[in-house]
């Protein structure tokens, strides 16, 4: 037994959506069609934010962070299903399930920080125009967009490395389609209480306490937006919050969903599910959201077109 404990796995095998190996070549193509459109989706918003002046502005910078997180969230996982999928082995190394779990709670956590301060953004927009130039400076900017992602990293690199640090008694099958934190501490065979202790905290910091601002200040907006005398004043305030709420509504459902949902025995496929749709989808409709509806962006589209257009003719 004592020679069981001290067995060094070296290598994890991915059996997510086992029950379900006909799907596997629709859920690869639909995976691979879905990242494509999340590189390019993502990669034309950035695009068009940086080349068009009129984009420079708080909102614009914070959501040219939030297209790149998802095109470094999608790539730390979807490449892998996709070939997980296709795979009979559907292994992954030691070094490389660490790693992928890094960046995917890495970027998973940035980005719960992130659409806080965009809600605060949006916040300080509606119900402090005047001010807004002055409270949201560069400089301000800079550093919430650097603590959002320093946010991220830190609260990974500790979970990670107490998970990393923990012995694994040969059972190295994962359960799931990629490397989970949870998934991967069900694994362990000692006493998991440290790792949970801090998971719990870091979901108050990171997921509860966020939602909380956002709500407070979705509020204060609703509050002002309803104090505007002009039906067209009021449609052009909420209008330039509308996207960024539909993400978060987005965002912050599917977990709350997956994790608050009464569990059962054939709960585990929809779980499954649903980390793909959090995975895959929502990054793929973020640029399509605030792109659709947002008159400054479709500006700078036909701009950029007729620059093209012109330069070719």
């Amino acid at each position: 037994m004592e020679n069981q404990n001290q067995t060094f796995v070296t290598m994890f095998f991915l059996r997510g959506l086992a029950a379900y190996p006909i799907f596997y070549s629709v859920f690869s193509l639909l995976s691979l069609i879905m990242y494509i459109m999340i590189l390019v989706g993502n990669s034309f918003l950035i695009t068009i934010i940086i080349l068009d002046s009129h984009l420079h502005t708080p909102m614009y910078f914070f959501l040219s962070n939030l297209s790149f997180l998802d095109i470094c969230y999608t790539s730390s996982s979807v490449p892998m299903i996709i070939v997980n999928f296709l795979s009979d082995e559907k292994s992954i190394s030691f070094v490389g399930c660490g790693t992928q779990m890094f960046f995917s709670l890495a970027l998973g956590s940035t980005e719960c920080v992130l659409l806080t301060v965009m809600s605060y953004d949006r916040y300080v927009a509606i119900c402090r125009p005047l001010r807004y130039p002055i409270i949201m400076n560069k400089e301000l900017c800079g550093w919430m967009a650097a603590s959002s992602w320093m946010t991220g990293v830190l609260n990974s690199l500790v979970q990670i490395i107490l998970a990393l640090h923990l012995p694994f008694c040969g059972n190295n099958v994962i359960d799931y389609l990629t490397c989970e934190i949870l998934a991967v501490l069900k694994l362990a065979c000692t006493d998991i209480s440290l790792n949970v202790i801090i998971m719990v905290i870091s979901n108050v910091i990171l997921l509860v306490i966020p939602v909380l601002l956002i709500v407070i200040s979705y509020a204060f907006i609703l509050v002002t937006i309803l104090r505007i005398n002009s039906v067209e004043g009021r449609k052009k305030a909420f209008s330039t919050c509308s996207a960024h709420l539909t993400v978060v509504t987005m965002f912050y459902g599917t977990i709350l969903f997956m994790y608050m949902k009464p569990k059962s025995k054939d709960s585990h496929a929809t779980d499954e599910l649903i980390a793909l749709f959090y995975a895959v989808v929502i990054p793929m409709l973020n640029p399509i959201i605030y792109s659709l509806r947002n008159k400054d962006v479709k500006a700078a589209v036909k701009k950029l077109s007729k620059s093209i257009f012109s330069q070719t003719t």
